[in-house]
This record gives structure tokens, sequence and C-alpha cells, in this order.
């Protein structure tokens, strides 16, 4: 990762790593930061500076950030971060 902007293609590169080698993190957003028990998918469809957006089932879940995001660096840490504040179950 990089100081690279945040564009399109760089949110959609994101989602798609996101999606092909880190779903149980997916997942687990939609659990904890979305509150939603139950769903058969979830992906993680956009990001920009402000929120991550991932659609579950058919409906679409904005989650936002603590801050505005600066470059995909930043994304890249604060994803790992959210990751690591969900409590274990």
């Amino acid at each position: 990762m990089n100081s690279e902007p945040i564009t399109q293609e760089s949110s959609t590169r994101i989602c798609n790593h996101m999606n092909k080698d880190h779903e149980d993190a997916v997942n687990a957003y939609a659990k904890y930061y979305g509150k939603i028990k139950t769903f058969k998918s979830a992906k993680m469809i956009s990001l920009s500076p402000e929120a991550v957006q991932l659609k579950i089932d058919d409906e679409t879940l904005e989650i936002k950030f603590d801050h505005i995001l600066q470059d995909c660096s930043d994304a890249h840490k604060t994803l790992v971060r959210m990751i690591k504040a969900i409590p274990k179950l």
C-alpha cells in the first residue's frame, strides 16, 4: 500500500481483494458494525474516504469511518484496525 488516492479504480481493487481474500472480515463487518445477525451473502461493493458500503443479501449497508481516509494506505490500516476492534466470540 502506498499514498495512492482513493478513486473508483482503487475502490474496486480493494473491494475485489476483500471479497476474494478476506470474506471472513467482510462478514464480520456486517455482523458487528452493521448489527446484522443473519444473512446469506455479504460483499464489499464500494469504499470512499467517508465510508465502506456492503451489499448484504439484497440490502446496501453503509459503515462510516471514524475519520476521513487520506489514501489507500489509510484505508488498509483502518480496515485492519476495524477488524481487530471486533470482540472475539
